[in-house]
């Protein structure tokens, strides 16, 4: 777990180009935890509130434990805030029922899963979701083993395949449009909750094939390969980037990702105040860290990000979302 104590006092500018009130400065701490896609957008914004005067005083911690994992520390009342790389199911949310939590569900940015191979693996150039159901289907578990029964004409060379540990969001969503049903999959693979090991392993594996966010092969791109992915047999294969990303080309593996807030922890004037401050900061650091903001312009930036810096204050508790694999609508309408 990260901590961050703020000790500086400059103000942080919002992207409502509003500056930061001159509030009173807040104490306390706050808990982050869940998805390890949306770790990096939180550990950034722990960082950058730093700057901010107003929360020079509180103490953000921000772990990872999958998506599932944190939703179930949020239904307990265990955290604050979880981060998530799907939306919550219903499952999830009758535990939170259970315990009387209530939540209030924020979309962050858009991220996508990029598919990577190890760079000395040149027989692939393109992979389609009928081949990547062929790799990480059920079936395929002690039976696709080798480069050659995915493309003939790859040399005589193991596959060694490196994913999402299950409680992972990116897992969840990955085999939901990929498998059919959310988490049917092979099941001996390199498992991990921590993207930086499925990095490892992939760069370190000839034979390496593996999947998680996006900002994660940006992170590390001098050390894998990107894989471009078609949607069906007949489509053209598409790279991920965070043009097609956010003008949904990257299909089906491009989502948006989200954190969840405690109603009763956003009472408190330093999580109210941070999730104002993370929201107001979303679409800036989304962008630097890997993700993609949540608009095509800093116009419908300034629009998306206002309606959900709005639904935080009406605190509109339960989800627009839930039980959705790929969220096939606008985000503004659904936030109207």
């Amino acid at each position: 777990m990260k901590f961050w104590l703020i000790v500086a006092t400059i103000p942080a500018l919002s992207i409502f180009n509003l500056e930061s009130s001159a509030a009173a400065e807040l104490r306390g701490q706050i808990s982050i935890d869940g998805s390890s896609t949306v770790y990096p957008l939180s550990e950034a914004v722990a960082e950058e509130a730093l700057t901010d005067a107003q929360l020079k005083k509180v103490r953000v911690g921000v772990k990872l434990s999958g998506t599932g994992g944190g939703f179930k520390k949020l239904c307990h009342g265990e955290i604050d805030l979880s981060g998530a790389s799907r939306p919550i199911k219903t499952s999830e949310i009758e535990a939170c029922k259970a315990n009387k939590v209530e939540f209030v569900e924020i979309p962050v940015a858009y991220d996508g899963i990029a598919v990577v191979v190890n760079p000395a693996n040149t027989c692939i150039n393109e992979l389609s979701v009928e081949q990547l159901n062929k790799i990480w289907g059920k079936e395929a578990d002690g039976k696709i083993n080798n480069w050659k029964q995915v493309n003939e004409k790859c040399p005589d060379l193991a596959l060694k395949l490196y994913g999402p540990g299950t409680d992972s969001g990116t897992f969840d969503y990955f085999t939901e449009v990929i498998n059919g049903e959310s988490k049917s999959s092979r099941a001996d693979f390199v498992k991990s909750e921590d993207d930086n090991m499925l990095v490892t392993g992939v760069s370190r594996e000839k034979g390496g094939l593996g999947y998680f966010g996006f900002a994660y092969y940006q992170e590390n791109k001098d050390k894998l390969r990107l894989i471009p992915i078609k949607a069906s047999a007949t489509s053209e294969a598409v790279l991920a980037s965070p043009a097609t990303i956010a003008n949904g080309a990257y299909a089906p593996l491009s989502r948006p990702i989200f954190i969840y807030v405690s109603k009763k922890a956003a009472e408190r004037p330093e999580v109210k105040a941070f999730v104002d401050f993370y929201i107001r900061k979303s679409a800036e650091l989304a962008n630097s860290v890997g993700y993609v903001a949540l608009g095509d312009s800093a116009q419908a930036n300034n629009e998306i990000y206002s309606l959900i810096s709005k639904r935080f204050d009406l605190m509109k508790t339960g989800s627009l979302f839930q039980n959705e694999a790929h969220v096939k609508i606008s985000l503004r309408e659904r936030l109207k």
